[in-house]
């Protein structure tokens, strides 16, 4: 990104994006089709995304290109209706999208589904597999004080004393999965309470590092996307996440055969610029660009963001914008008025 207002200009472009991708899959909510409404939410998410003036290319999307027809992996996009000469001039920008994290949530009509984008200049977000990985997230009085390898009690204290509070007093989230059996005992025995969610623990971390959600830190096994995503918003909220690539199946909880072979997993790492696949991971190594932008716009009602809310001559989203260099953080409530001049507005 090229200076401070491209930036700004960027980062109400990416709302455009989050919005349209957040409406479209908003209004498939409850109609039980995930596939429908990720697919509704990737198709306009590309189409607002390839008309802003930049060089964008996508480092974690959908998938690979021969399993994503849109928003795959390599994906170059942005610069629609502009000559060469023009595009020329415009940033080069990795983005890392989510076009629509909680797709049981929204087919089921639960909280917390969200469309999600994070961009940084070229090389500024970590191209992660799609495989798992070991998180723990936390807010920023809480941030040097955590260790992924120390045991969840140890941890716990750590959150407690920097937080002034008793463990008793905290709550921790972590995803619903067997995988997550001896967390969740450790948590509890701990005297911890623990709050376990279907999906999404993408907003669910987001929560964890913004003070008055009554969540404290984030902990267990979900996508390593994810937590390149969850890392952009750590660097815009000053909190902090650790991570470790998951490749053993026992963790996972799951058969063998349901997992790739661990030197299939390698090679497809060392294809990314992945050399050591037991690194541990912070937040700046997971989004190390000088230059963040980040933008998320609620589906449904969760902790942070309201839903689509949809009325006669139009629509009323919620989102959040937030950039490392101005270090703002907005909080945008944007209402999307259709139909002529006597149209009602609903506020």
């Amino acid at each position: 990104m090229k200076n401070l207002k491209s930036e700004r200009e960027l980062a109400l472009d990416f709302l455009r994006v989050t919005e349209a991708a957040a409406i479209e899959s908003a209004r498939t909510m409850g109609q039980g089709d995930r596939k429908h409404s990720d697919h509704v939410a990737v198709e306009a998410m590309r189409e607002v995304m390839d008309t802003v003036p930049m060089r964008g290319r996508i480092v974690i999307g959908e998938g690979e290109r021969d399993e994503a027809p849109m928003l795959y992996i390599g994906e170059e996009l942005g610069g629609g209706g502009y000559s060469a000469e023009e595009k020329a001039t415009f940033p080069e920008i990795d983005i890392a999208v989510d076009p629509l994290e909680g797709t049981n949530l929204c087919a089921l009509g639960a909280n917390n589904a969200i469309a999600v984008l994070a961009a940084a200049e070229r090389g500024g977000l970590l191209n992660a597999p799609d495989i798992y990985m070991d998180k723990i997230v936390v807010g920023p009085s809480v941030k040097g004080a955590i260790d992924i390898d120390a045991p969840v009690k140890r941890n716990l204290k750590a959150i407690a004393r920097s937080l002034n509070r008793d463990i008793a007093d905290l709550t921790i989230i972590c995803l619903d999965r067997s995988r997550h059996k001896q967390l969740i005992d450790e948590v509890r025995a701990a005297g911890a309470r623990i709050r376990l969610i279907s999906d999404g623990d993408l907003s669910a971390g987001i929560s964890a590092a913004v003070a008055g959600t009554n969540i404290h830190a984030l902990m267990g096994i979900g996508g390593a996307p994810e937590g390149v995503l969850t890392a952009a918003a750590m660097r815009c909220l000053n909190g902090e996440i650790q991570a470790k690539l998951v490749f053993d199946p026992e963790r996972l909880g799951v058969d063998k055969s349901k997992v790739p072979p661990r030197e299939q997993v390698m090679e497809r790492l060392q294809s990314m610029g992945i050399k050591d696949p037991d690194k541990i991971y912070d937040t700046n190594d997971l989004a190390p660009g000088k230059r963040i932008i980040f933008a998320a716009t609620g589906v449904t009602d969760g902790a942070l963001l309201r839903g689509v809310r949809f009325f006669g001559a139009g629509k009323r989203t919620h989102s959040v914008v937030m950039t490392t260099d101005t270090k703002n953080i907005r909080f945008v409530d944007t209402v999307h008025v259709e139909g002529g001049p006597d149209a009602v507005i609903r506020f």
